[in-house]
Protein backbone atom coordinates (compact mmCIF):
# COMPACT_ATOMS: atom_id res chain seq x y z
CA UNK A 1 0.00 0.00 0.00
CA UNK A 2 2.75 2.35 0.89
CA UNK A 3 4.52 1.67 -2.41
CA UNK A 4 1.32 2.25 -4.40
CA UNK A 5 0.71 5.51 -2.62
CA UNK A 6 4.20 6.69 -3.34
CA UNK A 7 3.82 5.71 -7.02
CA UNK A 8 0.56 7.60 -7.26
CA UNK A 9 2.14 10.67 -5.76
CA UNK A 10 5.04 10.38 -8.13
CA UNK A 11 2.74 10.11 -11.17
CA UNK A 12 0.70 13.09 -10.01
CA UNK A 13 3.87 15.08 -9.59
CA UNK A 14 5.00 14.21 -13.10
CA UNK A 15 1.65 15.20 -14.59
CA UNK A 16 1.65 18.46 -12.67
CA UNK A 17 5.12 19.23 -13.84
CA UNK A 18 4.16 18.37 -17.41
CA UNK A 19 1.06 20.60 -17.30
CA UNK A 20 3.05 23.43 -15.84
CA UNK A 21 5.59 23.07 -18.63
CA UNK A 22 2.88 23.38 -21.24
CA UNK A 23 1.56 26.49 -19.53
CA UNK A 24 4.98 28.07 -19.31
CA UNK A 25 5.74 27.26 -22.96
CA UNK A 26 2.49 28.83 -24.16
CA UNK A 27 3.13 31.98 -22.14
CA UNK A 28 6.63 32.18 -23.57
CA UNK A 29 5.30 31.84 -27.12
CA UNK A 30 2.76 34.60 -26.56
CA UNK A 31 5.42 36.84 -25.07
CA UNK A 32 7.74 36.10 -27.98
CA UNK A 33 4.97 36.87 -30.49
CA UNK A 34 4.19 40.12 -28.71
CA UNK A 35 7.82 41.13 -28.99
CA UNK A 36 7.99 40.40 -32.73
CA UNK A 37 4.82 42.40 -33.44
CA UNK A 38 5.69 46.06 -33.96
CA UNK A 39 3.22 48.93 -34.02
CA UNK A 40 3.20 52.59 -34.99
CA UNK A 41 1.12 55.43 -33.57
CA UNK A 42 -1.37 57.11 -35.90
CA UNK A 43 -0.44 60.79 -36.05
CA UNK A 44 -1.88 64.04 -37.33
CA UNK A 45 0.67 66.09 -39.21
CA UNK A 46 1.64 67.85 -42.43
CA UNK A 47 1.80 65.30 -45.23
CA UNK A 48 4.15 65.81 -48.16
CA UNK A 49 4.14 63.53 -51.17
CA UNK A 50 7.59 63.43 -52.72
CA UNK A 51 8.60 62.02 -56.09
CA UNK A 52 12.14 60.70 -56.11
CA UNK A 53 14.44 59.97 -59.01
CA UNK A 54 18.12 59.65 -59.82
CA UNK A 55 20.05 61.90 -62.17
CA UNK A 56 23.12 64.05 -62.57
CA UNK A 57 24.21 67.66 -62.80
CA UNK A 58 24.63 69.37 -66.16
CA UNK A 59 24.91 72.87 -67.62
CA UNK A 60 22.08 74.25 -69.73
CA UNK A 61 24.45 76.59 -71.57
CA UNK A 62 27.36 74.86 -73.27
CA UNK A 63 29.30 75.67 -76.43
CA UNK A 64 31.31 73.14 -78.43
CA UNK A 65 33.61 75.07 -80.73
CA UNK A 66 35.31 73.79 -83.89
CA UNK A 67 37.11 75.40 -86.81
CA UNK A 68 35.28 75.37 -90.13
CA UNK A 69 38.30 74.13 -92.08
CA UNK A 70 41.60 72.34 -91.56
CA UNK A 71 44.82 74.28 -91.17
CA UNK A 72 47.82 75.07 -89.05
CA UNK A 73 47.03 76.04 -85.47
CA UNK A 74 49.09 79.16 -84.75
CA UNK A 75 47.66 80.30 -81.40
CA UNK A 76 45.85 78.77 -78.42
CA UNK A 77 44.82 81.34 -75.82
CA UNK A 78 43.17 79.15 -73.18
CA UNK A 79 43.63 75.97 -71.19
CA UNK A 80 41.20 73.75 -69.32
CA UNK A 81 39.79 75.49 -66.25
CA UNK A 82 40.24 79.03 -67.59
CA UNK A 83 37.39 81.52 -67.31
CA UNK A 84 36.45 83.27 -70.55
CA UNK A 85 34.08 86.11 -71.32
CA UNK A 86 31.48 86.17 -74.06
CA UNK A 87 32.92 86.74 -77.56
CA UNK A 88 36.49 86.20 -76.38
CA UNK A 89 38.95 84.73 -78.91
CA UNK A 90 40.39 81.42 -77.73
CA UNK A 91 42.34 80.00 -80.70
CA UNK A 92 43.40 80.85 -84.26
CA UNK A 93 44.47 79.13 -87.46
CA UNK A 94 47.22 80.46 -89.72
CA UNK A 95 45.43 83.39 -91.45
CA UNK A 96 47.95 83.88 -94.25
CA UNK A 97 46.40 81.41 -96.70
CA UNK A 98 42.85 82.64 -96.21
CA UNK A 99 44.07 86.23 -96.36
CA UNK A 100 45.76 85.57 -99.71
CA UNK A 101 42.61 83.88 -100.99
CA UNK A 102 40.66 86.98 -100.02
CA UNK A 103 43.12 89.23 -101.85
CA UNK A 104 42.87 87.04 -104.96
CA UNK A 105 39.08 87.17 -104.82
CA UNK A 106 39.22 90.95 -104.56
CA UNK A 107 41.46 91.15 -107.65
CA UNK A 108 39.13 88.83 -109.57
CA UNK A 109 36.23 91.03 -108.58
CA UNK A 110 38.02 94.20 -109.73
CA UNK A 111 38.83 92.57 -113.09
CA UNK A 112 35.26 91.37 -113.56
CA UNK A 113 33.91 94.77 -112.66
CA UNK A 114 36.19 96.42 -115.20
CA UNK A 115 35.08 94.00 -117.97
CA UNK A 116 31.45 94.63 -117.16
CA UNK A 117 31.78 98.41 -117.31
CA UNK A 118 33.84 98.23 -120.52
CA UNK A 119 31.20 96.11 -122.25
CA UNK A 120 28.52 98.53 -121.14
CA UNK A 121 30.37 101.54 -122.50
CA UNK A 122 31.12 99.87 -125.87
CA UNK A 123 27.51 98.83 -126.28
CA UNK A 124 26.13 102.32 -125.77
CA UNK A 125 28.81 104.24 -127.69
CA UNK A 126 27.35 106.60 -130.38
CA UNK A 127 23.71 106.09 -129.41
CA UNK A 128 21.34 108.59 -127.88
CA UNK A 129 18.93 105.97 -126.60
CA UNK A 130 20.36 102.92 -124.86
CA UNK A 131 17.32 100.82 -125.74
CA UNK A 132 18.09 101.23 -129.45
CA UNK A 133 21.49 99.59 -129.02
CA UNK A 134 20.31 96.59 -127.00
CA UNK A 135 19.90 93.68 -129.37
CA UNK A 136 19.08 90.20 -128.05
CA UNK A 137 22.72 89.13 -128.37
CA UNK A 138 24.02 92.16 -126.51
CA UNK A 139 21.40 91.66 -123.79
CA UNK A 140 22.59 88.11 -123.21
CA UNK A 141 26.22 89.26 -123.05
CA UNK A 142 25.36 91.93 -120.49
CA UNK A 143 23.31 89.50 -118.41
CA UNK A 144 26.20 87.02 -118.38
CA UNK A 145 28.60 89.75 -117.33
CA UNK A 146 26.19 90.75 -114.58
CA UNK A 147 26.07 87.18 -113.28
CA UNK A 148 29.84 86.88 -113.38
CA UNK A 149 30.10 90.13 -111.44
CA UNK A 150 27.67 88.92 -108.79
CA UNK A 151 29.58 85.64 -108.50
CA UNK A 152 32.80 87.57 -107.94
CA UNK A 153 31.09 89.55 -105.18
CA UNK A 154 29.93 86.32 -103.52
CA UNK A 155 33.45 84.88 -103.72
CA UNK A 156 34.82 87.95 -101.95
CA UNK A 157 32.22 87.62 -99.19
CA UNK A 158 32.99 83.92 -98.72
CA UNK A 159 36.72 84.55 -98.50
CA UNK A 160 36.07 87.29 -95.97
CA UNK A 161 34.09 84.81 -93.87
CA UNK A 162 37.00 82.38 -94.08
CA UNK A 163 39.24 85.05 -92.58
CA UNK A 164 36.77 85.54 -89.73
CA UNK A 165 36.40 81.78 -89.17
CA UNK A 166 40.16 81.43 -88.78
CA UNK A 167 39.68 82.80 -85.25
CA UNK A 168 37.63 80.72 -82.79
CA UNK A 169 35.42 82.87 -80.54
CA UNK A 170 33.39 81.74 -77.52
CA UNK A 171 29.74 82.85 -77.76
CA UNK A 172 29.19 82.54 -73.99
CA UNK A 173 30.97 83.38 -70.77
CA UNK A 174 32.05 80.41 -68.70
CA UNK A 175 34.76 77.88 -67.94
CA UNK A 176 36.83 76.05 -70.55
CA UNK A 177 36.26 72.33 -69.97
CA UNK A 178 37.82 70.83 -73.08
CA UNK A 179 40.89 71.63 -75.18
CA UNK A 180 41.75 68.81 -77.58
CA UNK A 181 44.84 70.52 -79.00
CA UNK A 182 46.47 72.71 -76.34
CA UNK A 183 49.74 73.26 -78.26
CA UNK A 184 50.04 75.60 -81.26
CA UNK A 185 52.11 74.86 -84.35
CA UNK A 186 50.39 71.63 -85.41
CA UNK A 187 48.07 70.91 -88.29
CA UNK A 188 44.50 70.20 -87.23
CA UNK A 189 41.14 69.22 -88.66
CA UNK A 190 37.75 70.34 -87.33
CA UNK A 191 37.36 66.98 -85.53
CA UNK A 192 40.79 66.98 -83.84
CA UNK A 193 40.67 70.47 -82.33
CA UNK A 194 37.50 70.77 -80.28
CA UNK A 195 37.06 73.36 -77.54
CA UNK A 196 34.20 73.35 -75.02
CA UNK A 197 32.97 76.17 -72.79
CA UNK A 198 30.38 75.66 -70.03
CA UNK A 199 28.49 78.36 -68.15
CA UNK A 200 28.55 77.30 -64.45
CA UNK A 201 25.75 79.74 -63.66
CA UNK A 202 23.38 77.59 -65.74
CA UNK A 203 24.02 74.45 -63.68
CA UNK A 204 20.95 72.26 -63.13
CA UNK A 205 20.19 68.75 -61.90
CA UNK A 206 18.46 66.61 -64.52
CA UNK A 207 16.46 63.50 -63.62
CA UNK A 208 14.03 61.27 -65.50
CA UNK A 209 10.58 61.07 -63.93
CA UNK A 210 8.21 58.21 -64.73
CA UNK A 211 5.19 59.22 -66.79
CA UNK A 212 2.89 58.09 -63.95
CA UNK A 213 4.39 60.74 -61.65
CA UNK A 214 4.88 63.47 -64.26
CA UNK A 215 1.32 64.78 -63.86
CA UNK A 216 2.02 65.62 -60.20
CA UNK A 217 5.01 67.83 -61.03
CA UNK A 218 4.81 71.50 -61.96
CA UNK A 219 7.24 74.33 -62.61
CA UNK A 220 8.32 75.94 -59.35
CA UNK A 221 7.75 72.90 -57.11
CA UNK A 222 10.27 72.69 -54.29
CA UNK A 223 12.95 70.03 -54.69
CA UNK A 224 15.86 68.71 -52.64
CA UNK A 225 18.94 67.35 -54.41
CA UNK A 226 21.40 65.05 -52.66
CA UNK A 227 24.64 64.41 -54.54
CA UNK A 228 26.70 61.27 -54.02
CA UNK A 229 29.77 63.43 -53.47
CA UNK A 230 28.04 65.40 -50.67
CA UNK A 231 25.62 62.97 -48.97
CA UNK A 232 25.25 65.19 -45.89
CA UNK A 233 24.73 68.45 -47.78
CA UNK A 234 21.29 68.74 -49.41
CA UNK A 235 20.87 71.35 -52.14
CA UNK A 236 17.49 73.09 -52.12
CA UNK A 237 16.04 74.14 -55.46
CA UNK A 238 12.90 74.11 -57.59
CA UNK A 239 11.64 72.54 -60.79
CA UNK A 240 12.87 74.70 -63.67
CA UNK A 241 11.58 72.79 -66.67
CA UNK A 242 9.69 69.65 -67.67
CA UNK A 243 10.35 68.16 -71.10
CA UNK A 244 7.40 68.25 -73.48
CA UNK A 245 8.48 65.08 -75.28
CA UNK A 246 8.93 61.75 -73.51
CA UNK A 247 11.97 59.51 -73.70
CA UNK A 248 12.64 55.84 -73.10
CA UNK A 249 14.78 54.86 -70.14
CA UNK A 250 17.45 52.16 -70.28
CA UNK A 251 14.84 49.74 -68.97
CA UNK A 252 12.27 50.66 -71.61
CA UNK A 253 10.03 52.79 -69.37
CA UNK A 254 8.51 56.05 -70.59
CA UNK A 255 10.02 59.00 -68.72
CA UNK A 256 10.11 62.78 -68.89
CA UNK A 257 13.38 64.65 -68.22
CA UNK A 258 12.97 67.22 -65.44
CA UNK A 259 15.49 69.98 -64.70
CA UNK A 260 15.88 71.29 -61.16
CA UNK A 261 17.70 74.56 -60.58
CA UNK A 262 19.93 74.56 -57.51
CA UNK A 263 22.12 77.15 -55.84
CA UNK A 264 25.52 77.19 -57.51
CA UNK A 265 28.51 76.12 -55.46
CA UNK A 266 32.17 76.04 -56.37
CA UNK A 267 32.30 72.46 -55.09
CA UNK A 268 29.63 71.17 -57.48
CA UNK A 269 30.91 69.86 -60.81
CA UNK A 270 29.23 68.92 -64.05
CA UNK A 271 28.26 65.23 -64.28
CA UNK A 272 27.90 64.54 -60.53
CA UNK A 273 25.38 61.78 -59.74
CA UNK A 274 22.69 62.07 -57.12
CA UNK A 275 19.00 61.86 -56.21
CA UNK A 276 16.21 64.42 -56.17
CA UNK A 277 13.03 64.52 -54.10
CA UNK A 278 10.34 66.75 -55.60
CA UNK A 279 7.49 67.88 -53.33
CA UNK A 280 4.49 67.07 -55.50
CA UNK A 281 1.67 67.56 -52.96
CA UNK A 282 1.40 69.01 -49.45
CA UNK A 283 -1.61 68.66 -47.10
CA UNK A 284 -1.85 70.10 -43.59
CA UNK A 285 -3.52 68.64 -40.48
CA UNK A 286 -4.19 65.16 -41.87
CA UNK A 287 -4.07 61.70 -40.29
CA UNK A 288 -1.27 59.53 -41.66
CA UNK A 289 0.01 56.00 -41.12
CA UNK A 290 3.05 54.10 -42.43
CA UNK A 291 2.43 52.49 -45.82
CA UNK A 292 3.75 49.19 -44.49
CA UNK A 293 0.79 48.95 -42.10
CA UNK A 294 -1.75 48.79 -44.94
CA UNK A 295 -3.08 45.41 -46.12
CA UNK A 296 -5.17 44.85 -49.24
CA UNK A 297 -8.21 42.60 -49.61
CA UNK A 298 -10.48 42.55 -52.70
CA UNK A 299 -9.77 46.18 -53.61
CA UNK A 300 -10.32 47.22 -49.99
CA UNK A 301 -7.70 48.43 -47.53
CA UNK A 302 -7.44 47.50 -43.88
CA UNK A 303 -5.06 47.62 -40.93
CA UNK A 304 -4.68 45.76 -37.67
CA UNK A 305 -5.46 48.17 -34.84
CA UNK A 306 -4.16 47.41 -31.38
CA UNK A 307 -6.80 47.14 -28.65
CA UNK A 308 -6.80 46.12 -24.99
CA UNK A 309 -7.48 42.45 -25.71
CA UNK A 310 -5.53 42.07 -28.92
CA UNK A 311 -5.54 43.32 -32.49
CA UNK A 312 -8.62 44.16 -34.54
CA UNK A 313 -8.89 44.11 -38.31
CA UNK A 314 -10.08 47.61 -39.23
CA UNK A 315 -11.17 48.81 -42.67
CA UNK A 316 -9.76 52.21 -43.72
CA UNK A 317 -10.32 54.70 -46.53
CA UNK A 318 -7.03 56.03 -47.86
CA UNK A 319 -6.02 59.16 -49.72
CA UNK A 320 -2.75 60.37 -51.18
CA UNK A 321 0.29 58.25 -50.44
CA UNK A 322 4.05 58.55 -50.64
CA UNK A 323 6.78 55.94 -50.46
CA UNK A 324 6.64 55.87 -46.65
CA UNK A 325 3.26 57.29 -45.54
CA UNK A 326 -0.38 57.37 -46.60
CA UNK A 327 -3.22 59.72 -45.67
CA UNK A 328 -6.17 58.13 -43.82
CA UNK A 329 -9.55 59.64 -44.71
CA UNK A 330 -11.62 57.45 -42.36
CA UNK A 331 -11.35 54.42 -40.09
CA UNK A 332 -8.66 55.62 -37.68
CA UNK A 333 -8.09 58.52 -35.33
CA UNK A 334 -5.03 60.22 -33.98
CA UNK A 335 -3.36 58.17 -31.25
CA UNK A 336 -4.45 54.74 -32.47
CA UNK A 337 -1.80 52.08 -32.87
CA UNK A 338 -1.49 49.92 -35.99
CA UNK A 339 0.68 46.91 -36.72
CA UNK A 340 3.61 47.53 -39.08
CA UNK A 341 5.62 44.31 -38.60
CA UNK A 342 5.00 40.77 -37.40
CA UNK A 343 1.68 40.13 -39.15
CA UNK A 344 2.31 36.37 -39.18
CA UNK A 345 2.52 36.39 -35.38
CA UNK A 346 -0.92 37.92 -34.88
CA UNK A 347 -3.40 35.72 -32.93
CA UNK A 348 -5.75 33.81 -35.19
Amino acid sequence: MIRRHIAALTLAGVLAASGGGVLVTKQQQEAKAAITIQTAVVKRTIFTKSITSSGKTKAKWTAELKFQTSGRLTWVGVKEGDHVSAYQAIAQLDPREVQKNLEKALRDYASQRNDFEETWRVTYKGTKNSQEALTDTIKRILEKNQWDLEQAVADVELKHLSVEYATLISPIAGIVTRVDTPVAGVNITPSTAVFEVIDPQSLVFEANVDEVDSADIAIGKRATVTLDAFPKTPFIGSVASIAFAARSSSGGATVFPVEVSIATSSAVRIGMNGDVAIEADTQENVVVIPTESVREEEKASFVYKKEEKGYKKTMVELGVRSDSEVVVLSGLTEGDEVVVKGFTNLPK
